[in-house]
């Protein structure tokens, strides 16, 4: 037995008592029973008529039935058949209930709409009608009545496991294995049901006591086929024929079934508490300036580079609530060449994460892209058909999230994680995929990458999940990385080595980056372009050089006096007065304008587009050629 198990036994014997004796009897009933004809004192159906319904005595130590036979071996050979048909029905019940509640909750849409319907026309059906009709079909068989117990039950099951998993499948980890290009059917199987095992745990250690007493309660009417071997139902069907002559007969058998229910309810809570204190465990030369083309209205003016690795065009995302639309992007385009860095920035709630999240095709229930194109080194994406993302994700776009210790599965140790991506795009052995975990990990600078392979989320510090993350997302040698803001969670001095981390990642391995970020200082250090947003639409678009040195939206110019990293010392920051308005109250004009100290009519009066500015960039501000004049921009 393994270190592992034998500190898992002792875990649950602390910390549950309960849980600890319920195991030991159990583990003894189990024994018991398989060695019951070497165990029982008597033979299996051995009468002594001269020794009829006799109390505990030194021949027989929990008395004798009506044919004389002794109650304790009756009691320990029925022992294994009432198991076996309870271990009958609870495989049925966590079988159908765990695969379909699943499957409902993960992949949503018409699957859950079925799934739900056929349960709520299951459980309008009386039970026991379908049982009695299942034992009159099948002459009174054992397993054929387990079996329909089993499926009648599982919708129950059914409706924990979908409301279980529609939690999880939401969780950043999940999302983190979907882009890495993770098989559904693996997520399920892994970071879903392990998250799950709680719930479903608790479930099935009720049902196996309910099972337990149903079969008693069949038995003991007649309705199941007698058996070489007793049941305990059985035993106290026969004691319930003479109870006018003698009550103990009812006793042993009564206890047995009490006691067993008790341990499955007692068992089913250690391992649910168990299961959930588990572990939850130097400047490149930029490119020229897009090339502009004349569009009217609002509609975006930039036509992504044709040559570039990510083209996004006049993408547009939508959020439907009962009969509303409300928009969350609207006309979003800019371009990632290969071996550049893009930077999305912008104050929170502007839309950049909805824009990466469309990228990647994973945006939230109720959330869909309205119009527009995403293009990924030449392949056509279409948000609504999540099969072209197939051989995308992980393979060809890695994904970095802010939240780094979400988004690793707490059931699931580092090397768990990295293998799984690993097998996933590439074919090997564990074995060999161990050994490429662990270049992964020497990659990303951990110093003891072995160390860190065997350990949980709960056990790396800050730095170090985000390392792993960083680990992951390169795993499956994706050629562009969306990272979504992935130094905020972070302290200085850790700052500086993940964005150091990702500048090394890129020179060696020619990635591109496209960088969410509010912090004009990871700008600085890390993009080539910056693309603005506010308010679900991009305002400017220019390089990093323009960008810093010649700003031509008013929100830009903002921005960078209110960020420490590009104030000059001492200096007092100005705060950006307002806030960025919620979807649906935008504005007609400029989105900026009722935070904007520049702003005239002209500015409010129609739908304003991207339009080239004196610097080559893109801004979409009518007032720029007037605020240069005036000294407001530079």
């Amino acid at each position: 037995m393994s270190a592992g198990i034998w500190a898992r036994i002792g875990a649950l014997s602390r910390r549950h008592p309960a849980g600890a004796v319920a195991v030991a009897y159990l583990v003894v009933l189990i024994v018991v029973g398989v060695f019951a004809h070497q165990i029982a004192p008597y033979p299996l159906g051995k009468q002594d008529l001269r020794d009829v319904l006799s109390g505990p005595s030194s021949a027989h130590w929990l008395g004798s039935d009506t044919l004389g036979r002794d109650l304790l071996s009756q009691l320990i050979y029925s022992i294994r058949p009432s198991l076996v048909a309870t271990f009958e029905a609870l495989v049925v019940f966590v079988v159908v209930g765990v695969a379909f509640g699943v499957l409902a909750g993960y992949l949503r849409g018409a699957v859950d709409a079925v799934v739900s319907r056929v349960v709520e026309l299951v459980q309008s059906i009386p039970a026991i009608i379908i049982i009695l009709v299942v034992l009159g079909v099948f002459g009174a068989n054992v397993l054929a009545a387990m079996v329909a117990l089993g499926l009648l039950a599982s919708v129950g099951l059914v409706r924990v496991a979908r409301g279980a998993t529609l939690a999880v499948r939401e969780e950043l980890f999940v999302t983190a294995a979907r882009v890495s290009g993770v098989r559904p059917a693996r997520i399920m199987r892994t970071h879903v049901l392990r998250r799950i095992i709680g719930p479903v745990l608790a479930q099935a250690s009720v049902f196996a006591g309910i099972s337990l007493v149903i079969q008693a309660v069949l038995s003991f009417l007649g309705l199941l086929q007698s058996s070489t071997n007793p049941t305990w139902g059985a035993m106290i069907g026969d004691a319930s024929r003479v109870i006018s002559r003698a009550t103990w007969p009812l006793v042993p058998p009564g206890i047995a079934i009490a006691v067993t229910v008790l341990a499955f309810g007692a068992l089913g809570d250690a391992l649910r508490d168990l299961a959930a204190d588990r572990p939850a465990a130097g400047r490149r030369p930029t490119r020229s300036p897009p090339k502009p083309v004349s569009h009217s209205g609002a509609e975006a003016t930039v036509v992504p580079d044709s040559d570039a690795l990510l083209e996004v065009r006049d993408l547009s995302a939508v959020v439907t609530d009962r009969s509303a639309i409300t928009a969350l992007v609207t006309d979003v385009s800019f371009s990632v060449g290969r071996g550049e860095t893009v930077a999305l920035v912008g104050e929170s709630g502007c839309g950049k994460s909805i824009t990466a999240l469309s990228v990647l095709g994973l945006l939230p229930a109720g959330v869909h892209v309205s119009s527009g194109s995403v293009r990924f080194d030449g392949v056509q994406l279409r948000p609504t058909n999540p099969d072209t993302y197939r051989t995308v994700r992980g393979r060809g776009i890695g994904f970095v999230s802010q939240h780094a210790l979400a988004s690793l599965d707490p059931t699931h140790t580092v090397g768990s994680h990295l293998r799984e991506v690993i097998r996933r795009h590439e074919s090997m052995s564990r074995k060999a995929a161990t050994v490429r975990a662990l270049e992964l990990l020497e990659q990303v600078n951990f110093a003891d990458p072995e160390g860190v392979l065997v350990s949980y989320p709960h056990e790396l510090s800050g730095g170090m999940s985000q390392r792993a993350n960083i680990a992951l997302a390169i795993a499956g040698r994706p050629k562009l990385l969306i990272a979504d803001e992935p130094t905020t969670a972070l302290d200085v001095t850790l700052q500086a080595e993940i964005l150091a981390l990702l500048r090394d990642l890129q020179r060696s391995t020619g990635l591109s980056i496209l960088l969410i970020t509010h912090d004009w200082g990871v700008v600085a250090d890390m993009a080539d372009w910056v693309v603005v947003m506010y308010a679900g639409e991009i305002v400017e678009q220019a390089n990093v050089n323009t960008a810093f040195a010649r700003p031509r939206f008013p929100y830009t110019l903002a921005l960078m006096a209110a960020n420490p990293s590009t104030a000059g010392r001492g200096e007092r920051l100005p705060a950006v007065v307002g806030r960025v308005p919620p979807p649906g109250a935008w504005p007609v004009g400029c989105r900026f304008a009722d935070r904007c100290q520049h702003r005239t009519d002209e500015c409010v009066l129609r739908p304003l587009s991207l339009e080239v500015a004196d610097t080559g960039s893109m801004s979409r501000c009518v007032r720029t050629a007037t605020l240069v004049s005036e000294g407001v921009l530079p």
